[in-house]
């Protein structure tokens, strides 16, 4: 790393603007989308797609709302053209969809694209040629006039070759490379060539500005943007257009800027898949303005199934950590992190919240078809109470008293860090039943019978330490006495502390569960979970497993 000196800016700023965008603070409202994962992203798998497959993907598409489809380059191989012969033929495009080609200004390949195209309903022809400083002295070794030359062909051999073939096309031109182009330069060729098309209201353009390769800070990009949106020929019919690529990690950002700085219409793919660090993210922009409340026109109710299919068709694998689809988005292994978004969520059901605000998440797993006891709170050694009561309650209706809560959340941590692994939602419960509910072991009550004597006298047969006893004893409640018994047979020091009780929401409703905590002489609390249809059986079944844990810790 000791060749910094090689290096300098490639970008170009754009003339001074006034930087209007920077007065807007958020995407107000949805862009034109127009997914190129059938073009781009599949000309950087490392197995193209097969027919069938792009066929399925296409349909996805259509299904999640894209109304703009880049399909592929039909002169550029068999397969990409009879992908656009099958479409149109087997009438497969619905007729509020366009779909979009490329071609570049050479007269064979637009003309056997117009060919590829013929009889189709709505159809978009995307035309480009190099225009950076580094392709035209390096690739082309051309001057500025040969580029605009070549430019201006292709779109007069475009108008040309749609009056030939039965469909309806549309125009588009994309300056390649525009981010390492003289913005000044840029604007020339893009204008030359709206000089050929002389959009109109009812034949707009689609000029596209694409961050073909990331050069600067996105801010760089929004400024770029501005300045050929004020300057951009027939600008009420052309439709501006943005295709970021994400080399420095920038993309959606260069794209919101953008979009802010006066642009129309998103060029990007499904979780961003792309040549090199891939395209710009639709699902991350779109999930973008769903959490500021705008409406982003696309169906991104079930982002998993989504996914699912989309690595199917490309073999692709979704980052963990990506924005909004990652399988650990939502996730929260902080202990503080779940305690907040417990209380977060309590506090929406006890408030009746409609808004969302709830501490570490940005938007509602569900509205995307994840869900929270399964991706939101996640338990390993870091973890803390708050996200283990909540996966107890909310998944399994045990609403453990604070201090049990603790209790259990320790237990829980220990054996992920001496397992080294996260625990799922059911291995949760499955510890907590273990270690506090319903133990009858060492001592394990038969049969309880009571009486009014003064105070509770209660009579109880138990097993303990496989020998069959009856003690006696009284109390101010049917629990004391029950306790008193057992202590006065067994010699035991403790004191009954802690007394809770609820019915059971999840799994039967007829159930009731007692928690009870017990204080040994030396200082130590043990706690039990005890369920019957009956209260006060359950609340004697939580006492015993208190107890039973204090003798089995040989801590008594």
């Amino acid at each position: 790393m000791n060749n910094v000196s090689k290096y300098t800016r490639q970008f170009f700023e754009a003339p001074k603007t006034e930087m209007k965008w920077t007065q807007r603070s958020y995407v107000d409202k949805a862009p034109v989308w127009c997914s190129v994962d059938l073009r781009d992203g599949n000309q950087a798998l490392i197995v193209p797609m097969s027919l069938g497959e792009k066929l399925e993907f296409f349909q996805m598409l259509v299904d999640i709302g894209f109304k703009e489809i880049e399909i592929g380059f039909p002169a550029a191989s068999d397969t990409e053209y009879d992908f656009c012969r099958t479409l149109i033929e087997q009438d497969l495009i619905p007729d509020d969809v366009a779909i979009q080609v490329l071609t570049q200004s050479r007269e064979h390949i637009i003309e056997k694209t117009f060919e590829a195209l013929k009889g189709c309903k709505n159809a978009i022809v995307h035309l480009y040629n190099s225009t950076s400083v580094a392709q035209r002295e390096q690739v082309f070794r051309k001057s500025k006039e040969e580029i605009i030359d070549i430019a201006v062909s292709g779109a007069e051999l475009c108008k040309e070759y749609r009056e030939k073939y039965e469909g309806n096309f549309r125009f588009e031109y994309s300056p390649e490379s525009f981010t390492g182009t003289e913005p000044e330069f840029a604007l020339e060729v893009c204008n030359a060539v709206l000089n050929v098309w002389q959009p109109t209201a009812d034949d707009k353009v689609i000029i596209n500005l694409p961050v073909t390769v990331q050069l600067s800070m996105p801010h760089i990009y929004a400024n770029q943007i501005e300045y050929m949106c004020e300057n951009l020929r027939y600008r009420e019919n052309v439709i501006v257009s943005l295709h970021p690529h994400n080399d420095r990690g920038c993309a959606v950002a260069d794209t919101e800027m953008g979009l802010l700085a006066g642009a129309d219409r998103v060029e990007g793919t499904l979780f961003g898949n792309g040549e090199r660090t891939g395209n710009v993210d639709i699902i991350t922009l779109a999930m973008n303005m769903y959490s500021q409340g705008v409406d982003p026109k696309l169906e991104l109710g079930d982002i998993p199934s989504i996914a699912e299919t989309y690595s199917k068709l490309t073999n692709m694998n979704i980052n963990e950590r990506q924005p909004y689809s990652g399988k650990l988005v939502f996730a929260a292994f902080s202990g503080s992190h779940q305690d907040a978004i417990a209380k977060g969520m309590k506090w929406r059901e006890e408030k009746g919240e409609t808004v969302w605000n709830v501490p570490y998440l940005p938007i509602d797993p569900t509205d995307i078809g994840r869900e929270y006891e399964s991706d939101v709170i996640r338990i390993n050694s870091q973890s803390g109470k708050g996200g283990i009561g909540y996966i107890l309650e909310t998944r399994f209706g045990y609403d453990l008293p604070k201090k049990m809560r603790e209790n259990v959340g320790y237990l829980v941590k220990g054996i992920s860090d001496r397992d080294h692994r996260e625990l799922l939602p059911d291995e949760v419960y499955s510890i907590f039943k273990k270690n506090y509910v319903d133990i009858i072991t060492p001592i394990e009550i038969t049969e309880t019978h009571f009486k009014q004597r003064d105070g509770i006298e209660a009579s109880v047969s138990f097993k303990f330490n496989g020998r069959k006893v009856t003690a006696t004893n009284t109390g101010n409640g049917r629990l004391d006495a029950v306790s008193n018994a057992i202590r006065s047979y067994t010699g035991m020091d403790y004191s009954l502390n802690t007394y809770s009780e609820h019915a059971l929401e999840v799994g039967s409703a007829s159930k009731a569960v007692s928690y009870v905590e017990i204080v040994a002489g030396n200082g130590r609390s043990f706690w039990g979970t005890g369920i019957d249809n009956d209260i006060i059986t359950s609340s004697v079944k939580a006492l015993v497993s208190a107890v039973n844990n204090m003798l089995t810790k040989n801590l008594t």
